[in-house]
């Protein structure tokens, strides 16, 4: 029986909140016996693992490591990581588990568990805006994440902050970057980074690649970061979920992290556990 994940369903256009629907009929309809065709490529923070005060205190659920490790052989070693995290992060945090990922918004890339992580042409930000943003953080609840080709800002523990770090941030972009540059919005993070790499077109290389290609992709993401993700399904014939709200692209929509597990869970045959 399919366990009590809550799925919000969402008319193909529109995507009224008005006509949000809980039920198990809206689940996405793969179960372990089909997964054969699928590429599972799932967003890490604010999908499957809860968000935290700081990137660096999040929690990884023993029982998501075993549903990942599951699936990651049911699916012919076809599922990944895409995140904002650099790759050699998200090794650390998942660690024992060493998944194919996408990392640092597309700036890198493995295709394989032992393949060597691979830079996409992702320049580095330069030392000038590096100096600019780390004078952001005059108060102590600010945090500033160097990921060498991307500047991450969360202000997660002073919400109050974001429109003025916004407007600082975009001053700087426009003042030293023009169009190499873009500024991404995440939940309270403003994330710079090269406009030349992005999720949607990591995804697209990915889904080139054995064991992706010829798959159908399934890609669960829950951020304006994921927005590029989303674009590039139809081209790839995939379909695309989102977490805690409704977005554009996005097929139905699963209410928290939680649910997000919970059909992972399922998919093993197992039950689910946050």
């Amino acid at each position: 029986m399919t366990p009590n994940v809550a799925i919000r369903a969402m008319r193909a256009t529109g995507l009224n909140n008005d006509d949000d629907v809980y039920s198990d009929d809206h689940l996405p309809p793969w179960d372990a016996r089909d997964l054969s065709s699928v590429a599972l490529l799932l967003d890490v923070d604010g999908t499957i693992l809860d968000l935290a005060a700081t990137p660096s205190s999040v929690v990884v659920p023993s029982a998501l490591r075993t549903s990942l490790d599951t699936l990651y052989a049911r699916c012919g070693g076809a599922l990944a990581l895409v995140s904002g995290r650099l790759i050699e992060n998200l090794d650390l945090l998942f660690e024992p588990l060493r998944l194919p990922a996408i990392g640092g918004h597309g700036a890198q890339i493995r295709l394989r568990t032992d393949d060597p992580i691979r830079l996409r042409s992702a320049p580095a930000i330069g030392s000038a805006l590096h100096e600019l943003v780390a004078g952001l953080a005059f108060d102590p609840r600010v945090m500033i994440e160097d990921k060498g080709t991307s500047l991450a800002v969360h202000y997660r523990l002073a919400p109050e902050l974001g429109p003025a770090l916004d407007v600082k941030l975009r001053g700087m972009v426009d003042a030293l970057g023009g169009d190499a540059l873009e500024v991404l919005h995440g939940k309270l993070v403003i994330e710079i980074k090269s406009a030349r790499v992005n999720k949607g077109e990591a995804v697209r290389e990915l889904m080139r690649h054995e064991p992706f290609a010829q798959r159908t992709p399934v890609f669960i993401g829950d951020d304006t970061t994921d927005e590029a993700v989303f674009r590039n399904l139809p081209g790839l014939g995939g379909v695309g979920y989102s977490v805690e709200r409704a977005m554009a692209g996005a097929s139905g929509a699963f209410r928290s992290p939680a649910d997000v597990r919970a059909w992972l869970s399922h998919l093993c045959g197992r039950e689910p556990q946050s």
